[in-house]
């Protein structure tokens, strides 16, 4: 993160206090704020020693990983280790951290360089995520870790419960089920998408040879996969 601060122009500014009303957090140092959402192509093109989000980034992933290794410790007491780590795992990964990035549209405040806005960097998981992190990160070093693990909790606590995150893995349990008989297939089929860009639906259905054995609906096309396969297994009394 080391390198100079940018001017900031009224409109920027007035930008990043209307993103504060999304984080629910307000910036002592709004610079911090800006440096988060700076990309790298950004700061390329600004010239030497501009600051831009990757250290930020650095120490997101560490303090999101600790928040919510930290509740599901104390939140699920009966859950052994091994479906922790696969919860963790599945909130912390890319595709979590960007659904969660859209439900405050942070990819509209990212300042890019030119090459990256022209390619749709706004509406890449993997820029806005880590984006998601930097922010974290920046709310972490401006006001310490209560607001941060209030920042990331209200979104994972949420996707937990309305299960777009699971602590179970569907689509493995329904996989080795079937490989008991090798003459049986399996497929996912992408059967229709609705809804904008920022909150799609998908549609899902898991085949068995020919036959449909369950449908899902999701956010993702992961999560309707396990919706999906979550249906088949409730089918076969699972």
């Amino acid at each position: 993160m080391s390198g100079k601060s940018p001017k900031m122009t009224e409109e920027r500014e007035a930008a990043l206090h209307e993103l504060e009303g999304k984080l629910g957090y307000t910036f002592s140092d709004l610079y911090l704020l800006d440096t988060a959402l700076t990309h790298s192509s950004y700061a390329n093109e600004q010239g030497p020693g501009h600051k831009y989000n990757e250290r930020l980034e650095f120490l997101g992933d560490s303090v999101l990983g600790f928040i919510t290794a930290d509740k599901f410790f104390h939140a699920f007491r009966d859950i052994p280790e091994g479906r922790l780590t696969k919860l963790r795992a599945s909130t912390v990964c890319e595709e979590s951290l960007f659904e969660f990035a859209k439900q405050i549209d942070l990819g509209s405040y990212l300042l890019l360089g030119k090459g990256e806005e022209k390619n749709g960097g706004r509406e890449r998981a993997s820029i806005v995520s880590d984006a998601f992190e930097a922010v974290i990160a920046a709310i972490y070093l401006d006001g310490s870790i209560d607001p941060a693990r209030e920042f990331v909790l209200r979104f994972v606590m949420t996707a937990v419960e309305e299960k777009t995150i699971t602590f179970k893995d569907y689509k493995t349990q329904l996989q080795e089920i079937i490989q008991k008989n090798p003459e049986e297939q399996l497929q996912y089929v992408l059967s229709g998408e609705s809804g904008p860009d920022h909150n799609k639906r998908f549609e899902v259905e898991v085949h068995l040879n020919s036959n449909v054995i369950g449908k899902g609906i999701g956010r993702t096309k992961k999560q309707a996969e396990q919706e999906a396969a979550r249906e088949a297994l409730a089918l076969m009394g699972l």
